[in-house]
């Protein structure tokens, strides 16, 4: 699983000229099965996306593709853990320590 932190390095309103694009990428990554949960940080200083996959490298490849990320809007930091414990709903994802 990884945990995607976007950073807004500059002002809201360039995020927000993206929002719309950003929006149908994050739909694309719900409809894939990739994106589990997102949303922006409080305060409004980036964003948070949960996602699954098994491999760093297309994670990484997706995120390259965000509209943000592209317009120089955000940055991404990658953060890859391991879901030994779950919630009931979320039981489908849970990991092994390798």
């Amino acid at each position: 699983m990884f945990i995607l932190e976007l950073t807004y390095p500059g002002p809201p309103e360039r995020v927000d000229e993206l929002l719309d694009e950003h929006v149908a990428w994050l739909n694309a990554g719900y409809e894939a099965g990739v994106f589990m949960a997102s949303g922006r940080q409080n305060p409004r200083v980036g964003g948070v996306i949960l996602a699954v996959g098994d491999d760093r490298a297309e994670i990484e490849k997706l995120t390259a593709t965000d509209p943000l990320l592209i317009g120089g809007a955000c940055t991404y930091r990658i953060i890859e853990f391991f879901a030994t414990m779950t919630a009931p709903a979320l039981a489908p994802y849970r990991q092994q320590l390798p």
